[in-house]
C-alpha cells in the first residue's frame, strides 16, 4: 500500500510539472489569439497586431458549396481595413472566446475556441500555430459557422 501511495503521489508531481511547464506557452496562445485574431480582426482593433501575431503564409480554408477555399491574411486584412476606412463594417455586439482546448507539442500547437456575440455561439474555430524563435504565430484555420 504505501508503495503505491508513493507511486500515486510521485504521478501527481509529475503531472503537476508538466501542466506548469506548458502554462507559459498556453497564456502566450491565448493572448496572441485574443490581440492578433479577436481584438484586431472582430472587434476593429490594432491590425498591426494581428499582422505580428499572423505568419505571412496563413490561410483561412473555407469550406463552400463543397469546395474549398483559401484566404491568406493578407488579403483578410486589407478587406477588414478597406471595410473600415469605407466605414462599410456593421456595428456588431463584442466578440467573445472561449478557449475549449489547447494542445502544445512541442513546437506545434492546436487550439479549439469558441466565438460568441451577445452570448450566442457564432463560429466555432480551429487554430494551428507554431512556435517561432520570435513566439508563436497562427498559421491556419478551420472553423464552423453556428
Amino acid at each position: 500500500m504505501k508503495t503505491f501511495s508513493s507511486t500515486l503521489f510521485l504521478l501527481f508531481i509529475l503531472a503537476s510539472v508538466v501542466v506548469k511547464a506548458q502554462t507559459p506557452d498556453v497564456d502566450a496562445i491565448k493572448e496572441l489569439i485574443n490581440k492578433a485574431y479577436i481584438e484586431g480582426l472582430h472587434n476593429g482593433g490594432n491590425l498591426d497586431e494581428t499582422r505580428k501575431g499572423f505568419h505571412p503564409g496563413f490561410d483561412l480554408l473555407i469550406l463552400k458549396n463543397n469546395q474549398m477555399e483559401k484566404l491568406p491574411i493578407y488579403n483578410w486584412i486589407e478587406s477588414t481595413e478597406k471595410r473600415r476606412k469605407d466605414n462599410t463594417i456593421t456595428p456588431l455586439p463584442k466578440t467573445t472566446v472561449n478557449f475549449v482546448n489547447i494542445d502544445i507539442t512541442g513546437t506545434s500547437a492546436v487550439t479549439k475556441i469558441e466565438l460568441s456575440r451577445d452570448g450566442k455561439l457564432i463560429f466555432t474555430d480551429y487554430i494551428s500555430l507554431y512556435k517561432f524563435e520570435e513566439g508563436w504565430k497562427v498559421v491556419g484555420k478551420i472553423y464552423f459557422k453556428h
